[in-house]
């Protein structure tokens, strides 16, 4: 009589991990409480789905990861970035690699990840089950199935719990797991969103929402004015706060939300000094010397963000634009150079593309995902206490362990 392995938890960590060890003869049950597998992957990256990263080394997906990111090491050796890939295109879903080596599927579907995820369940004959977990069973120390709301109780040999982090609540992902982890003695790690929109104590741009800035650069202090995080890319404003690429990333690194007053400075110019971009607006002054002040901008801002700039400068918008002052001038840059905003915390953990925090890594082996606490429990995905930068490295998080998990219950 082949294994018994029961999944619980049927996303992106879950259904690799099912597979994988139904493709070694296991008899294998997935158990999931939405009618549709990979309800949160149908929303990720916009409903495009980067379902990786497609970086030269495995040390890069490390480097990605920057809360316990070196306890991963052997489940991104033993499934790599690049052999999820071929995985997927194996499965027949074209790939296509974009900025910042962000991989997604040439149909810019996310519906084709999770019908190839779903095929390849059903290729290794795994059971799925559209059930409710209330309970993990244990006997003698060790796992012995689940209790669920409409079967009752399934044994099995091993459990492997994929139930994801806090984030979008909606499709499923309402921390169950922690609390089944805790009470077979494993520590929690407070969940924490991460990847998160910030909420600004200014609300100066709520008119913009919607508007994208494209080449900026972001430089995130803390409450003595200590660098915290910088980067260059995309950001967003929205009618609840500031997100995008940089924005989100820069959220994964404010741990101290609540006991440290965080500043973010956008730097709408980087490409030029204070010096270079005073040379720039005196070249565009000089084609507009007799227009107001305020339709003398269009070749330096967005239309819709020139008349926050305008009143953040303090200049006069009707002024003349041969009438602007070197003082005037030296404050329309300092703007540009340093739109700052003050953090006043986290968008809710329900907004979250993912969750810091969970299960404590302490408590489990890296070689193999088993839980050092209790023989035959497993873990996989969003539910482990790791947490990565937007660009498809989460995903990989859950791809990797799910493998790894697969491969060793």
């Amino acid at each position: 009589m082949s294994k018994r392995i029961i999944v619980i938890g049927g996303g992106a960590a879950g259904m690799m991990a099912a597979g994988t060890a139904a493709a070694r003869g296991l008899n294998v049950k997935l158990i999931e409480q939405n009618k549709l597998l990979g309800k949160k992957l149908m929303i990720t990256g916009k409903g495009r789905c980067n379902v990786t990263n497609a970086c030269d080394d495995v040390r890069d997906l490390i480097n990605n990861v920057p809360t316990n990111g070196a306890f991963l090491y052997s489940a991104f050796y033993g499934f790599t970035n690049h052999q999820t890939m071929d995985f997927f295109e194996n499965l027949g879903v074209p790939l296509k690699v974009e900025r910042g080596e962000r991989v997604f599927p040439v149909s810019d579907k996310s519906v084709d990840i999770v019908s190839a995820l779903r095929r390849f369940l059903i290729e290794n004959n795994v059971e799925i089950i559209r059930d409710r977990v209330d309970d993990i069973l244990i006997a003698d120390g060790m796992v012995n199935g689940v209790l669920t709301q409409k079967r009752g109780r399934i044994y099995s040999d091993s459990v492997i719990l994929a139930t994801g982090g806090m984030s979008y609540q909606s499709t499923g992902s309402t921390g169950d797991g922690y609390t089944w982890a805790e009470n077979l003695g494993h520590e929690i790690i407070e969940p924490m969103p991460s990847l998160v929109p910030l909420e600004t104590c200014e609300n100066w741009y709520m008119e913009l929402a919607g508007l994208t800035l494209k080449n900026v650069e972001i430089k995130v202090t803390d409450s003595r004015g200590k660098k915290v995080y910088t980067d260059f890319g995309e950001m967003m404003f929205a009618h609840f706060g500031l997100t995008g690429p940089i924005i989100l990333s820069a959220s994964a690194h404010m741990h101290k939300m609540g006991e440290e007053n965080y500043k973010l400075s956008v730097d709408l110019k980087p490409a030029l000094d204070e010096k270079q971009l005073d040379m720039r607006i005196q070249r565009d002054f000089a084609d507009e010397l007799n227009r107001d002040f305020k339709n003398s901008l269009g070749g330096l801002l967005p239309s819709r963000l020139i008349p926050e700039i305008i009143k953040l400068s303090g200049i006069d918008p009707y002024k003349k634009v041969n009438s602007v002052t070197k003082g005037e001038r030296s404050r329309l840059v300092a703007v540009l150079k340093n739109l700052e905003f003050n953090i006043s915390g986290f968008c809710p953990i329900d907004s979250a593309i993912i969750t810091s925090g969970g299960i404590n890594v302490k408590e489990i082996n890296p070689s193999t995902m088993e839980s050092k606490l209790v023989h035959g429990l497993y873990f996989a995905g969003e539910i482990i206490d790791v947490d990565a930068y937007t660009g498809g490295f989460n995903l990989q998080i859950a791809f990797s362990t799910g493998h790894l998990a697969g491969s060793c219950c």
